[in-house]
């Protein structure tokens, strides 16, 4: 329970600050309001998951995304039993960051016409419309973002009842793994936002569909892309790493 409790915590602090910086740069009447938007958010993200992990990292491996739990078990570094759990404690963890970022900035969301800036303050979605391109923009963006990690963590800790040890992206590592968040947003983010994470997608998405606005538009039909794009990408990395491994 304290590693599911510890996923809730890091995945509402990924999205408290990497949510977060989206709406200072995308909504009216911030401080920050258009300026250099995509290297202030890219940046954002990237930082974000570097805290996130390394306030996390030693009590549950801070995985923090269901695709990189996936991509674990996949490679034999988690327990599958672990994985439902691990994924609901994200998506709930996302729901909570991302209320606690309209709750921040509830002024300026009142305060944004744009239904569309407003959306990605929550969720992601392409910048061109092509179900088969943004599907592989997802998997191709979260492929990397697993691989990479499998070839940073070590052995974090053993969380009793497991039948293997939980190899996460812990603290030592959390400042690499951020800095291929941020380079994943810089170079591969541009075509559908770089959700590569389904639980900071669906979550906030939830939010969203939720807040008081006339005009909002949390496009369903979209939001699969963001879940299974990023699970198929992960378990694809695991399987590349388990199958050539350096």
């Amino acid at each position: 329970m304290t590693a599911y409790i510890a996923e809730f915590i890091g995945t509402c602090i990924l999205l408290v600050f990497g949510a977060g910086v989206v709406a200072n740069v995308s909504l009216k009447k911030t401080l920050a309001e258009g300026n250099h938007a995509w290297l202030l958010i890219t940046t954002g993200w990237g930082l974000a998951v570097f805290v996130a992990v390394f306030i996390t990292g030693k009590i549950s491996g801070a995985h923090l995304n269901p695709a990189v739990s996936v991509g674990l078990a996949v490679a034999g570094r988690f327990d599958w039993n672990l994985v439902p759990g691990y994924a609901l404690a994200q998506v709930l963890g996302a729901i909570a960051g991302s209320f606690l970022n309209y709750q921040l900035y509830h002024d300026h969301f009142k305060a944004t016409e744009d239904e569309g800036a407003v959306k990605g303050c929550f969720c992601t979605g392409p910048a061109i419309k092509n179900t088969p391109r943004n599907l592989f923009s997802e998997i191709y963006g979260t492929f990397f973002l697993v691989y990479g990690v499998l070839f940073l963590v070590g052995p974090s800790i053993c969380i009793e009842g497991m039948e293997k040890v939980n190899f996460g992206i812990g603290s030592l590592d959390a400042l690499p793994v951020g800095l291929l968040v941020w380079v994943i947003g810089i170079s591969l983010g541009g075509t559908t936002g770089y959700a590569i994470n389904p639980a900071r997608d669906l979550g906030p998405r939830i939010v969203y569909a939720l807040l008081p606005r006339a005009n909002k538009t949390p496009d369903w039909s979209y939001s699969w892309i963001p879940i299974v794009g990023p699970l198929v990408g992960g378990a694809l990395a695991a399987l590349l790493f388990t199958n050539l491994h350096f």
